[in-house]
């Protein structure tokens, strides 16, 4: 998630928005939603959030272009 709007105090408000979009979008009801103790709730998007794999090393890169080679 990214980081909100910082309050007044210059505290980052918590993307409620976005927390039930994602909710959502795994299947919970909103009423499920609200249920949840903010540590289930983290650990329910940690759990479905995509790796950040970041780029690939320099012998990943070589494996990638040996097994696709370009067609030219």
């Amino acid at each position: 998630m990214s980081a909100a709007a910082p309050d007044a105090a210059g505290a980052a408000a918590f993307p409620w928005d976005r927390a039930m979009r994602a909710a959502l979008a795994l299947g919970l009801a909103p009423a499920e939603f609200w249920r949840l103790a903010p540590r289930e709730l983290a650990a329910l998007l940690e759990a479905h959030a995509p790796e950040r794999l970041g780029h690939p090393g320099r012998a990943a890169l070589d494996a990638l272009m040996q097994r696709f080679p370009d067609g030219g």
